[in-house]
């Protein structure tokens, strides 16, 4: 049986980066993104990035980047994997030497399988809720049908997952990973109980418990 993958983003300290882990996280998402209240300086996230064990990826999370900060994220922290929230393309998205994941924000009339075409290169596709002038950690969730579009990419579930909610996107969904931010917060700190109920969530549905 395939294993649903997990992504913590939003993570802000080491401490909380191994309390993720250690609940059975796959991913850590660090936040470049300045207006977001998670938003990491370079040597905050380096330091996050030093603690954590093999096999759990760093995801650099970025907005419409300029590309001389993708350069210093990826020289000074060293990240696996770079996960685009804008309106970048996939030339620039390739052109750091590091797989991507391409985020779409689900709105009621997007053609999700043609927009997926426009990333021949992404690693994965990560679906979350369209919300105006928000990219990523709104809390709301989309109509979880969509995310069986037809496309060939990994499909990564984000938006307004829950520890309670998890379990049944991933009945509906059938995604590669999910990705959760606010669902695993209480008054905008990572929650490190919550962090444990949604990881435990994911893989009890996958084994059946």
């Amino acid at each position: 049986m395939r294993r649903t993958r997990i992504k913590i983003c939003g993570l802000q300290s080491p401490p909380s980066a191994l309390q993720a882990c250690e609940a059975g996280a796959d991913a850590i998402g660090l936040m470049f993104y300045p207006p977001s209240s998670r938003h990491l300086e370079i040597e905050q996230a380096a330091e996050i990035r030093r603690v954590l064990p093999a096999f759990v990826h760093a995801v650099a999370v970025v907005v419409n980047p300029e590309r001389e900060y993708i350069n210093q994220i990826v020289a000074d922290v060293g990240v696996d994997l770079i996960q685009f929230h804008g309106e970048e393309d996939n030339d620039f998205c390739a052109s750091f030497g590091l797989p991507f994941v391409k985020v779409i924000r689900v709105m009621d009339d997007a053609e999700l399988e043609k927009v997926e075409s426009q990333y021949p290169d992404a690693c994965g596709i990560l679906l979350d809720t369209h919300v105006k002038d928000v990219y990523g950690g709104s809390g709301v969730s989309f109509d979880w049908k969509r995310a069986s579009y037809g496309g060939s990419k990994p499909v990564i579930l984000a938006g307004g997952l829950t520890p309670e909610n998890v379990g049944e996107a991933i009945h509906v969904a059938r995604p590669y990973a999910v990705d959760v931010s606010s669902g695993v917060e209480t008054s905008g700190t990572k929650d490190s109980a919550k962090i444990q109920r949604f990881c435990h969530s994911v893989m009890s549905k996958d084994f059946g418990q």
